[in-house]
């Protein structure tokens, strides 16, 4: 493990000096390799040029960011991680939490997300992806009960991740698709003819991924998704407030 001795932190405000703090040891963590050592209580506070209680406040923050670890003994001090999948997932979440963040919101994103997930799998070009997608289609059965549509879905969320590989857009969805299931409230059913439409949609959507194009797999997954989450929801909505 290596020490970062000689890295210039940003210039610090007085009028926010714990915020400013931490955001000084960001940029030590991220100039540094991940798991080295970036210095001591007393070193970190010189070089940010605050008080050693700003730098212990600070240091908190990025321990519950999971950018920072403090080890204590001989060779301890202040060490840079990098934070896994988890816990940035963690951390969104309890941000969503925090705010005014609605189930309908919640729900609208979710949709607008898989639309331009399905959009982005449409580019893939990977063969033995592309074939795994295709025998889904196998497995799409109009009349199967509602245990067999979470199986199918939970599939083909997974599958698409890996054929359009963009971690922050996994997480995004994944958050905020978690979010909108355990969020409080009336959730969305769907049932008999409506099921029906969802399997058909997702064969749709399917064959326009295949076909390579982007544009129509945005319109499907708009037309055979999004829409008919949103209208259900709405009707819930009228529903409850009738």
């Amino acid at each position: 493990m290596t020490e970062l001795s000689h890295v210039a932190a940003p210039g610090l405000t007085r009028r926010r000096p714990v915020p400013d703090a931490a955001e000084g040891l960001r940029e030590l963590v991220f100039a540094a390799e991940p798991d080295s050592r970036i210095g001591s209580l007393p070193d970190l506070a010189r070089r940010l040029g605050v008080g050693i209680g700003t730098v212990q406040q600070a240091a908190r923050v990025l321990e519950h960011e999971g950018l920072l670890e403090v080890r204590r003994g001989p060779g301890g001090g202040y060490y840079g991680k990098r934070p896994d999948a988890a816990a940035l997932e963690r951390a969104l979440s309890a941000y969503m939490r925090m705010h005014p963040t609605s189930y309908d919101e919640a729900l609208d994103m979710t949709s607008l997300l898989f639309t331009e997930l399905a959009s982005a799998a449409a580019g893939c070009r990977d063969d033995a992806l592309r074939a795994e997608l295709t025998g889904l289609l196998s497995r799409i059965l109009p009349g199967a009960p509602a245990e067999e549509r979470m199986v199918f879905e939970s599939l083909f969320q997974d599958l698409l991740f890996r054929m359009v590989d963009r971690p922050l857009f996994e997480m995004l969805t994944r958050v905020t698709l978690h979010f909108s299931e355990t969020r409080a409230g009336p959730g969305v059913v769907i049932t008999g003819e409506h099921a029906e439409q969802w399997w058909l949609g997702r064969q749709t959507i399917i064959a326009a991924i295949l076909a390579g194009d982007g544009e129509l797999a945005r319109f499907e997954a708009d037309r055979c998704n999004r829409r008919i989450v949103l209208n259900l929801r709405q009707t819930i909505r009228d529903l409850t407030q009738a």
